[in-house]
């Protein structure tokens, strides 16, 4: 821990950051070109739409389903090595895909293998920010996740270009090579001791100095660590932003993947149709930073969960566009709206989670939250895939994501209505019951000062009020 001070905001530490930009453009930017390649990987495997949607769901849902993994890796290893055991999984990967056979290598190279990499490499980067960064935290973070918008920006014009110059074979043995820079960027992150400082902040004692209960009890406490579940069972919000999530992810990611498609299916040129995930991208660079220091301000505060329903309603009424019109320019409006709404979700999606679970459990939270966002993430393009060949009509994927987005947006937002209607209705009630409560509490502490178990019952009393 105090190596960890000694290092943070120093000079190294924006190096540091550059480094998570370019991770962050790597990793997380990296799913929204595989639109681009649906139908040449289609016409090469002779696949059905849902056999092919299969990939970029196996990739995207790796990507977040690895979290509680990663977690263990930095918590042993430190955050340099997971970084690089990250940048080579994904590099990998993606090399052997290039010599893949049938879709099912293609599924466990570029999907699976890829994917955790990949997460182990961002994962890595967000955790030493908060291990370089105290004072500047919340900006380093939010300068980071501008990468995310670089590389939604240029992912898919290098991928059309490689496309067309090297088929998909060569541009995936090419991507390999640039996901190495993950290992680059790794080697920069120079060791902090991530296990002594993570576990000071939560208030654990040292593995050395652990009492040994045995192989249940370790499996308890190490599942307690990074699944929350006793804060699902326990914490309403917490249940209700976890479901919304969960079943507004089933619609989020459907554009990425299948707007490209639709814009080709309708006779747009490739490079246009290429064009448009980049519009998107480049919207973001200004429009997430934005969004976050909206969300940031202080008046905000105590709406955040609201302005992210309302985003989430917004995404999914702005989907309803590309069933009115494929033409060039429409899709282009529809991609700089839809920049806005998917801005509000990407800065607020973590915000609202901290606002809702206290922090000390907000590590495990975060690790459920994320396992049960990736099951989505997993069957929602396959699903959509299952529907675009039973109908032949891109409209209904639309449709379907639409659906999802509006009515999780419309579930959040009325259960946190309830919810905010119950408590302050809450200390109401319980200021109208302890008043009369509190004479004779206070009486039987003034008769007999020396009764323990009468002054443990008067501060119970005020533990519960609060």
């Amino acid at each position: 821990m105090p190596q960890a001070l000694k290092r943070s905001e120093g000079c190294w530490a924006w190096v540091v950051l550059l480094a998570s930009v370019v991770t962050q453009g790597l990793t997380l930017g990296f799913p929204t070109c595989i639109g681009i390649f649906f139908t040449e990987l289609q016409r090469e495997f002779q696949a059905s739409n849902s056999e092919t949607s299969w990939f970029p769901s196996i990739l995207t849902a790796m990507l977040h389903a690895g979290g509680p993994l990663c977690s263990v890796l930095v918590g042993r290893f430190g955050c340099r090595a997971t970084m690089l055991l990250g940048g080579v999984l994904a590099s990998l990967g993606m090399v052997a895909a290039s010599f893949c056979r049938t879709l099912g290598q293609l599924y466990l190279t570029a999907g699976f293998i890829t994917g955790l990499g990949m997460c182990f490499s961002f994962q890595s980067s967000i955790t030493a920010l908060g291990l370089y960064f105290t004072r500047w935290r919340v900006l380093a973070n939010a300068l980071a996740s501008a990468g995310v918008s670089l590389g939604i920006t240029l992912w898919p014009l290098l991928s059309r270009y490689l496309l067309e110059e090297l088929g998909w074979r060569g541009t995936f043995l090419i991507f390999g090579g640039v996901l190495l820079h993950c290992c680059v960027c790794g080697a920069v992150v120079r060791p902090v001791p991530a296990s002594v400082t993570l576990e000071a902040r939560e208030g654990l004692p040292s593995p050395s100095k652990r009492p040994s209960r045995g192989c249940p009890a370790a499996c308890g406490r190490a599942i307690r660590r990074h699944l929350a579940f006793d804060v699902l069972r326990d914490n309403v919000g917490y249940r209700v932003y976890t479901l919304g999530v969960v079943w507004m992810i089933m619609g989020f990611p459907l554009p990425h993947i299948f707007l490209v498609p639709y814009a080709v299916r309708h006779g747009m040129d490739e490079h246009k149709a290429a064009l448009l995930i980049s519009v998107i991208g480049f919207s973001n660079i200004f429009l997430r930073p934005m969004a976050g220091l909206v969300a940031g301000r202080r008046e905000f505060a105590g709406h955040r969960k609201y302005l992210f329903s309302l985003a989430a309603l917004l995404n999914g009424l702005t989907n309803l566009v590309c069933v009115v019109s494929a033409d060039f320019w429409v899709l282009v409006g529809y991609c700089l709206v839809y920049s806005v709404s998917m801005s509000g979700i990407g800065a607020l999606l973590f915000q609202v989670l901290m606002d809702i679970v206290p922090m000390d459990r907000f590590s495990s939270a975060l690790g459920l939250f994320t396992v049960l966002e990736s099951i989505s993430i997993l069957i929602s393009p396959p699903l959509a895939g299952l529907l675009l060949d039973a109908t032949n009509d891109f409209s209904y994927v639309f449709y379907m994501s639409s659906f999802f987005l509006i009515s999780a947006a419309l579930f959040m937002g009325g259960s946190f209505c309830v919810l905010g209607k119950k408590e302050r209705q809450g200390p109401r009630a319980e200021a109208e019951g302890a008043v009369p409560a509190a004479a004779p509490e206070q009486r039987l502490a003034v008769e007999d000062t020396g009764s323990p178990e009468k002054r443990l019952c008067v501060e119970i009393m005020y533990v519960t009020s609060v």
